[in-house]
């Protein structure tokens, strides 16, 4: 799971919220509240911006009692298959030549901010020797 901690400071009268795996990801709130409630889009804005240039996106470190924030389980999916094409060396034309697809779809495929299909993730991770497996569980009180 993708839970990132997170961290909140005071900040010349405002709240700053950091994220200390990925040195992108801060926001600003008036208040507590505010700051987190605009978390994940700074999350995911970050995520994007580190696919975009092609860098390393980090895993998150344990929480150790710090506050977490988590990628959507579709932007998690996303950013798995973004690590596995790194990993195995594979480009978006390449997975595209693999699919049989326009290069735009895989384009939008690995765009975290494009509502992709389960099914269309699920493809490229099988073109890649790889599957999606979900798992159901509590959730942890705030």
């Amino acid at each position: 799971m993708y839970a990132y901690p997170y961290t909140l400071a005071r900040d010349d009268g405002t709240i700053l919220l950091e994220f200390p795996d990925i040195a992108l990801a801060h926001t600003v709130g008036n208040t507590k509240e505010e700051a987190i409630s605009h978390a994940p889009d700074a999350l995911v804005t970050a995520v994007s911006a580190i696919m975009d240039g092609k860098g390393e996106i980090p895993r998150p470190s344990p929480a150790r009692d710090r506050p977490t924030i988590a990628l959507s389980s579709l932007v998690a999916a996303k950013v798995e298959l973004y690590r596995i094409m790194r990993a195995a060396g594979v480009t978006k034309a390449e997975l595209a030549r693999r699919l049989d697809w326009h290069p735009s779809q895989v384009d939008r495929l690995l765009d975290v901010l494009h509502a992709s299909r389960l099914d269309q993730i699920e493809r490229a991770l099988d073109a890649l020797g790889k599957t999606i497996e979900i798992k159901v569980r509590d959730k942890i009180p705030a």
